[in-house]
């Protein structure tokens, strides 16, 4: 890219950032970061914007799921575990009703900074910093814990890296073998209330069943007893994002070596701002959360800066505007896409417009208006001609209780049983597993829709 450094971005207006007091302790974890090995390698991330082509395209469908914020406390294999099952399961259920690829990307091993609508927080008369999620500070409603310690991402880093290592071997080592996989999802299936998502389950399993009679199994074919699995994460503290930037000695091009796509968030989202700066120069796939503020002229402008070779898989357009929007806010964005001949991969957020404040008192997020978002999303695009390339949850494998709604309803007064998020509610394993099922079904009847069409 020319004319683009990876320190350029500090010359940029900059936002959702934190403050460091202590500018020499940020030097020397900035010099110690810039040694270590990247997370993640450039042939990964070109694989992956690839793949990510071809849901442009309609060829394939990505679902991208994890955590709202990571945390450091509750970082444990087993949770790492849960997770990544889950959303294999998704995909398999997603894979039948798509009749595609399903693209896998966790919000994973890197998602542990979080914009803050308010850069400090009120309890009891005290004001103290925001929690910006842990690789900048603690949850703890103290000065200590609040004040930003830039030492928090060497933490980040090794957890990372930990994380990575788990989740490859995951990919590669069984545990990702697709009979295993449907054979947790038939549990769940099995289950009186979960009886309408009982037929499609079973027609997974007679598809496999025929493979299998048919020689294709685990142990003939090296795609059904592994996964490509790959990671991102919102590059909110760009002092991070720098110190693991490296030039990829194949290509000659700088590669973000923190996660294989990284995304800017709607509140960073400045086109003369530091976030879009700095990602613009990657070679990495980009994201970009599309809420209702944005406007066509604004998307066309992010484009040009983020994309302006065009690239297919390059970046993605998530959008997140809330249950009962979609129509109000997405045709103008189309139109601004089409009128430009961009080729995005266009993606569902259907969580970060439907929080609201529970009669209770807890921050949640109703399944049924998730849901809605979904199919509206869908139906939009189908009304307009483009395709729906993708979903993006806030999700958990943990039998948490911070969603209401879903086949084991969780409802307003079952909230305080398992609330254990820091920042935003997720989806439980149950509830997010349920909506793969739903997305699936959706996705089922508009290859009908089209095949209809071609007829």
């Amino acid at each position: 890219m020319r004319g683009w450094t990876k320190s350029g971005w500090r010359a940029k207006p900059r936002v959702q950032m934190p403050d460091y007091p202590d500018q020499a302790a940020l030097a020397a974890v900035e010099a110690k970061l810039s040694k270590y090995p990247p997370l993640v390698f450039a042939g990964e991330a070109r694989r992956l914007t690839r793949a990510l082509g071809e849901a442009a395209e309609g060829r394939a469908f990505l679902l991208q799921g994890g955590d709202c914020a990571e945390s450091f406390a509750e970082f444990t294999a087993d949770t790492l575990r849960d997770t990544f099952r889950v959303l294999l399961q998704m995909a398999v259920v997603l894979t039948f009703g798509a009749k595609v690829p399903v693209i896998k990307v966790g919000r994973m091993a890197g998602q542990f900074a979080k914009p803050r609508s308010s850069p400090t927080e009120v309890i009891g008369g005290i004001e103290l910093p925001a929690y910006r999620g842990d690789i900048i500070n603690g949850f703890d409603f103290t000065p200590e814990a609040r004040t930003p310690d830039p030492r928090r991402m060497l933490q980040a880093y090794t957890q990372a890296a930990a994380s990575l290592n788990l989740l490859r071997a995951f990919s590669t080592g069984g545990f990702a073998d697709i009979h295993r996989v449907h054979a947790w999802t038939l549990g769940f299936a099995e289950g009186e209330k979960a009886a309408r998502y009982r037929a499609l389950s079973d027609r997974i399993s007679d598809a496999l069943d025929f493979m299998s009679a048919a020689g294709v199994n685990a142990s003939t074919s090296h795609a059904l007893a592994t996964v490509d699995f790959y990671t991102s994460h919102e590059a909110l503290l760009l002092e991070y994002e720098e110190a693991l930037c490296r030039i990829d000695s194949t290509t000659g091009l700088p590669v973000a070596g923190s996660g294989h796509m990284i995304w800017i968030g709607d509140r960073t989202r400045q086109p003369d701002g530091a976030h879009v700066e700095f990602c613009r120069g990657v070679q990495n796939p980009i994201g970009l959360k599309c809420g209702p503020t944005l406007t066509g002229e604004e998307l066309k402008v992010l484009i040009e800066r983020l994309n302006p070779e065009n690239v297919p898989g390059r970046l993605t357009l998530i959008t997140r505007f809330g249950a009962g929007q979609a129509a109000d806010h997405l045709p103008r964005l189309i139109r601004a896409v089409r009128e430009m001949g961009a080729r995005v991969v266009w993606v569902c957020d259907p969580m970060h417009g439907n929080t609201v404040k529970s009669a209770s008192g807890y921050k949640t997020r109703p399944f049924e208006a998730v849901l809605r978002e979904v199919r509206e999303v869908f139906a939009v695009h189908a009304a307009e001609g483009t395709i729906a390339g993708g979903v993006h949850f806030e999700m958990t494998g943990k039998d948490v209780t911070e969603c209401t709604g879903g086949v084991h309803a969780v409802t307003d007064e079952n909230l305080s049983d398992r609330y254990h998020t820091a920042c935003d509610p997720r989806l439980n394993a149950s509830q997010a597993l349920e909506l793969a099922f739903l997305v699936a079904e959706e996705l089922t009847r508009r290859r009908h829709g089209l095949a209809a069409q071609a007829v």
